[in-house]
């Protein structure tokens, strides 16, 4: 029997960020991860604290990018791989109102320290924007597929990961010890994104899932080197490749990629850039998202040896490693959780 003090299962950016915990604390873990659930891979990755669609701030948005820079670069330094690119980001303007909302949004809390207070309006090449632009600092992406790939490596090397799938059925939970095929650990935590709704434990939690798509594109005309935000968002890759996206959808919850939702990003990038283009990706996945959009967070309500850590949304680059801390702490040092993400805030009826 292989003696550790937690199983993980899942490996997108909520299991990466709790196994930093596990390091940071020098407790034993393993982690299995099957690579059924995509939607970390497929992300944009983009970290930024101003919902452009209302100029609002995100929940916690502030705070949690405090935390984000000095998580991913010591993550960065410790596996030697760069996947942290900083950017700015220009809002398109459609409208006279637009730009007055973007004026009354500079003197909400935080937003000052990001939205700079002036319209540019000079015109970008290849870019439809009559009414100007407003942009963003601080912001940027985490190349999440480059992550997740380098973690698994990381993690094969110190024989702590499995991609084999995880069978709920051969868990056992004796007293305050769990026992998995050959493996005997204090306590489990679920970060499987939408694949918790087939985890028996849990799946009573409102997990609605929002599916997602993205394409990448190759304009070699459009030449820009920040993230471009309308209907869609362009994210550039480099070497003239760019990411657009995201779709959603509620009811679709397969990862694969449909004609419906190609057809929709064609449409609406039509409105945004002028150059021509080839699609050279067309990729799917559904983001774990909960219908309060708070994740979820906590311990079984009748089994004090399983947790979550879910339903991080559409801003899990920024809100995985204060959630993982969240976590730990309510594990290990019985720190409450606050109660906006606690997921004693939904009824345990019907739990198993």
């Amino acid at each position: 029997m292989k003696k550790v003090d937690y199983i993980i299962v899942g490996l997108g950016l909520a299991g990466i960020a709790f196994v930093e915990e596990l390091i940071k604390h020098n407790k034993t873990f393993m982690v299995f991860d099957d690579a059924s659930q995509t939607s970390s891979k497929i992300a944009g990755g983009v970290y930024n604290p101003v919902i452009l669609k209302r100029f609002t701030p995100a929940w916690n948005g502030h705070e949690q990018m405090q935390t984000l820079f000095p998580f991913y670069k010591e993550l960065s330094t410790r596996l030697g791989v760069h996947f942290d690119t900083k950017f700015s980001t220009k809002k398109i303007f459609t409208s006279v109102k637009d730009q007055n909302n973007w004026f009354i949004a500079l003197d909400k809390p935080n937003l000052g320290h990001y939205m700079q207070p002036n319209i540019t309006k000079e015109k970008i090449e290849g870019v439809k924007g009559d009414f100007g632009f407003g942009t963003l600092t601080g912001t940027g992406k985490i190349d999440t597929k480059k992550l997740i790939n380098s973690y698994k490596t990381f993690l094969t090397r110190m024989a702590s990961f499995s991609n084999k799938q995880f069978k709920y059925d051969h868990l056992e939970l004796v007293e305050k010890e769990i026992y998995y095929e050959g493996i005997i650990c204090n306590k489990i935590v679920f970060c499987e994104g939408y694949g918790l709704k087939n985890n028996p434990f849990f799946n009573y939690l409102p997990l609605t899932g929002t599916k997602g798509e993205v394409l990448t594109i190759h304009a070699p005309d459009l030449n820009i080197d920040f993230l471009l935000k309308s209907s869609v968002f362009v994210l550039p890759l480099g070497d003239d490749y760019y990411k657009v996206g995201a779709t959603f959808n509620w009811t679709d919850k397969t990862s694969l990629p449909t004609l419906e939702g190609k057809e929709e990003l064609v449409q609406k990038l039509a409105n945004v850039i002028s150059v021509s283009y080839t699609i050279t990706g067309h990729s799917a996945g559904i983001r774990p998202t909960v219908k309060d959009r708070r994740p979820l967070v906590g311990i079984h309500p009748k089994h004090d040896t399983i947790a979550v850590l879910n339903g991080l949304g559409t801003r899990g680059v920024m809100v995985a490693p204060t959630m993982a801390e969240h976590l730990f702490n309510h594990l290990e040092n019985n720190i409450p959780l606050d109660k906006e993400i606690s997921i004693d805030r939904f009824d345990s009826y019907y739990v198993i």
